[in-house]
C-alpha cells in the first residue's frame, strides 16, 4: 500500500503508467473492447470487475493529459445508424474536468475502426468490466511538471 495512490491502481498498472512517456497513449476499454487482439503489440492490463469511470478517475489522479494537443482524450464514435445513447461520455467529461482545466474541450472522437487502428499503436490497453457501449477512451500522456 502507498499513500496518496488510489487503491484501484494495481502494481501492474502503476508500472505501466510510470513507464509511459510524453505523448504515449493508454486505452481504457469497455467489456466488449477486443483488447487482446487489438493489443497484440502493446501491454494489456486486466481490470475486470471495475468500470471505466472509476479507473479513469484514478489514472488522471497520477497522470497528466498532454497539453500540446487539442484533444488528449479520444472517445470511439458511435457508428452511423446505431441508435445507442452514450450518457457515460458525460461522466467522463466530469471526471476530466476535475483533472484538466480544459474540461470537455480536451475530449474528441475518433471513428470506430480508426480508433481500433490507433489503439493498436497505444503503449497499453486497460481492459475493464464496463457494460456501457461505446465506453472506450484513449488518453495521451502529458508532461509531469512537479
Amino acid at each position: 500500500m502507498l499513500k496518496g495512490i488510489p487503491h484501484i491502481l494495481s502494481p501492474e498498472l502503476l508500472k505501466v503508467l510510470c513507464e509511459m512517456g510524453h505523448s504515449d497513449r493508454l486505452v481504457i476499454g469497455d467489456g466488449n473492447f477486443p483488447a487482446e487482439s487489438v493489443g497484440k503489440n502493446c501491454k494489456v492490463v486486466r481490470m475486470d470487475g471495475h468500470g471505466v469511470p472509476e479507473i479513469l478517475e484514478a489514472i488522471l489522479t497520477v497522470m497528466p493529459l498532454d497539453e500540446y494537443v487539442e484533444h488528449p482524450v479520444s472517445l470511439m464514435e458511435v457508428m452511423k445508424g446505431d441508435p445507442v445513447k452514450t450518457p457515460i461520455w458525460d461522466t467522463y467529461k466530469e471526471v476530466i474536468a476535475h483533472h484538466d482545466e480544459r474540461g470537455a474541450k480536451a475530449v474528441g472522437t475518433i471513428e470506430r475502426f480508426q480508433f481500433y487502428k490507433e489503439a493498436s499503436q497505444a503503449y497499453a490497453i486497460v481492459t475493464t468490466g464496463e457494460s456501457a457501449v461505446y465506453a472506450n477512451v484513449m488518453l495521451q500522456k502529458g508532461v509531469v511538471k512537479d
